[in-house]
């Protein structure tokens, strides 16, 4: 089998998109760390996995998906819960992943499809095709017995390559999805897998719901895919894709800086005296000088709870007597 080569050509339009999303990654270097902004950086990630699953036709709302990875019982289809548990286990381990790596992929595939497919981290045995939000077949995905060839020379090249990253990893996505190398779970581990190579090169990417800009224009993204297959080259799709990251990225800068606003001098003061072993309210009212229980909670716990800065020993029960708080 010759040298598999992904087909695409640079162009003056993605090298403009190239320089318009590097220049508003800039700006969010005058953003606090996000290490400082846990709930911003906490919704963000379930903006990912709601996104990316609802594309697949998961049925749970933001507001569910967010009940289910804090642990509380959810109403709705068992495989639609299971999918989500399994999405944010293996976005937990983005930091951990080699996105250069064919193990650490099937890896994420084993933990994202985990009790939903037989197959879960291993090469199809069959043949599938892609199928768009109407029910269409766009794609039928090349033999099953080429899979592990094309995807090894994929990963090679995506090794080997010196396109920029951003052009790079909407090549990779594509042609990913072109090969779909395994049963089931391509589009979600293709997304995620995206966001691992870009958080490899800029960590920051990790907090950027790329795929909640997708599912927003997911008639556009499968479009762009078919189109892309038409033409034999991945122009459009890397077009559509560096498009999303530039409304990505610019989004992350206005939610930062809206987060930033809301943390009063109140909050500030309680995270100068809470500790990260619980602590019970009159313990850190004693430390911020103040008597009144209403006041403490109304201008300094709730607030911090909301921002999801301290957390709470018995979060089920909010007005557990015995409840303690602590930083996160």
């Amino acid at each position: 089998m010759d040298k598999y080569i992904p087909p695409y050509d640079i162009t003056e339009e993605m090298l403009e998109w190239t320089s318009e999303i590097m220049e508003s990654l800039g700006k969010l270097s005058n953003v606090s760390d996000l290490e400082k902004l846990p709930r911003l950086r906490r919704v963000n990630r379930i903006k990912s996995i709601q996104s990316s699953l609802a594309i697949e036709n998961n049925t749970l709302s933001l507001e569910q998906v967010t009940d289910v990875i804090d642990g509380k019982r959810v109403l709705g289809p068992q495989d639609d819960i299971l999918a989500v548990q399994n999405a944010f286990a293996a976005y937990k381990i983005l930091p951990s992943l080699d996105p250069f790596s064919l193990s650490d992929l099937k890896r994420a595939h084993g933990l994202m499809m985990r009790g939903l497919m037989k197959e879960a981290g291993q090469w199809r045995s069959g043949a599938v095709g892609v199928i768009n939000e109407r029910g269409k077949v766009i794609h039928v995905a090349p033999p099953y017995d080429m899979v592990n060839d094309l995807t090894k020379q994929l990963f090679d090249w995506l090794k080997t390559s010196k396109t920029h990253m951003l052009i790079r990893s909407s090549v990779f996505h594509y042609e990913f999805e072109f090969i779909h190398p395994f049963a089931d779970g391509n589009g979600r581990t293709g997304r995620l897998w995206q966001t691992a190579l870009l958080a490899s090169w800029k960590p920051i990417f990790e907090w950027i719901p790329i795929e909640s800009i997708i599912k927003d224009n997911q008639e556009e993204y499968y479009r762009a895919i078919s189109l892309s297959t038409t033409e034999g080259k991945s122009n459009r799709f890397i077009l559509f894709m560096l498009g999303v990251m530039q409304k990505a990225v610019g989004g992350l800068a206005r939610d930062a800086h809206n987060h930033q606003r809301h943390i009063s001098n109140q909050i500030k003061a309680l995270m100068s005296v809470i500790e990260s072993y619980p602590m019970s309210a009159l313990e850190l009212m004693d430390k911020l000088g103040l008597k009144s229980r209403p006041t403490f909670r109304k201008n300094y716990l709730q607030p911090a709870l909301e921002a999801g800065l301290i957390g709470m020993t018995d979060p089920d029960n909010p007005t557990n007597r015995n409840q303690r708080y602590f930083k996160k």
